[in-house]
């Protein structure tokens, strides 16, 4: 087992994280907290982290959120406590600051499902086309899109566009049909989807909605319609997390990845709340991305302020107009 604690920062870069051998008798949560004094730094996590790390993070929030708070944070370096995407984002938004992440393998298959240059040909295509793309995406990516959105925002993004303005929307396609049906906007979708959100069984949910019949069906946009035409309520993660504080509802069935049932839980702890299950026997309503991540690793991440994440001038240059015009519109919208 290699003690990752024992080697240089440069041979830490090395690594993936594959075996950690951290000293089982440290408090983390004691010398985390005594990390995060010393180099006045931040710890922003998505509600998808595990539990452990959601507690100890002096943010929490969903995409809208973290970016927000990653652009007025006074810290001097952002640890990321969630994927690859987020902490580009927050080096776009924050350039001057050491952005940090626990694990560099913690990706997104929704930021796959788009690779920029495949894009930028498909873009060719509609040259009169503005692309408005979900946050979930690369940073170079960002360069090629004129407004980014998140769940919470993506209906007020999309009106803010004149109507005679036509529109490519990527990645997600089951988050674009949702907003074509919503704003009533014609849309060209890039063919993307989570494996998360696409994976959640009807079937499986009909059968606990019998066994359950007072609980409210809750969906994240990213669900494919079937479920999304079966859900009491759609939201981002934060918007399902504040209608379950708000219901009268005892008992809910969640579609989406399962970290936000922590903070569920902890909002309303008399209440119930159940993950809806997948298509198949495996955990795929956790992300297995976001849970790369682990207390261990954040520990590792900032003792020794890696791995960096590291964007060329001219991605943070041409990636950040589009976040910005995303951040001002929300602001506008009071988001």
């Amino acid at each position: 087992m290699t003690n990752i604690l024992e080697l240089a920062p440069q041979q830490l870069e090395k690594f993936g994280y594959l075996d950690l051998d951290v000293d089982p008798t440290l408090d983390l949560v004691e010398e985390i907290n005594k990390l995060k004094k010393e180099k006045n730094a931040i710890i922003l996590a998505h509600y998808y982290q595990e539990p452990d790390i959601q507690d100890i993070a002096d943010y929490i929030g969903d995409s809208l959120g973290l970016s927000q708070e990653a652009a007025r944070t006074e810290a001097d370096i952002i640890v990321f406590a969630g994927v690859h995407f987020m902490a580009e984002t927050a080096k776009m938004l924050s350039p001057h600051k050491k952005v940090i992440l626990p694990d560099l393998k913690a990706g997104c298959s929704l930021a796959d499902a788009c690779p920029a240059p495949l894009f930028k040909e498909f873009k060719k295509k509609y040259p009169d086309h503005i692309v408005v793309s979900y946050v979930n995406t690369t940073a170079e990516m960002k360069t090629l899109t004129d407004i980014c959105c998140t769940s919470t925002n993506a209906v007020q993004i999309i009106e803010s566009i004149p109507k005679d303005q036509p529109i490519i929307f990527a990645p997600d396609i089951n988050l674009g049909r949702y907003l074509v049906k919503k704003t009533g906007r014609d849309m060209v979708l890039w063919n993307g989807a989570c494996m998360v959100h696409e994976i959640f069984s009807a079937e499986k949910i009909a059968k606990l909605q019998i066994r359950h019949p007072k609980a409210l069906l809750i969906a994240h946009p990213e669900c494919e319609s079937h479920i999304l035409e079966k859900a009491h309520y759609i939201g981002s993660t934060t918007g399902l997390l504040k209608f379950t504080m708000r219901s009268e509802a005892t008992e809910f069935i969640v579609a989406t990845e399962a970290g936000i049932i922590h903070q569920m839980e902890k909002a309303s702890p008399h209440k119930t709340f159940i993950p809806a299950p997948p298509e198949n026997t495996c955990a795929c309503n956790e992300c297995p991305h976001m849970k790369r991540n682990t207390l261990e690793k954040l520990y590792v991440c900032m003792k020794y302020e890696l791995p960096e994440v590291i964007l060329p001038d001219w991605v943070i240059r041409e990636g950040v107009k589009s976040i910005d015009r995303m951040l001002e519109i929300s602001a506008a919208a009071g988001l």
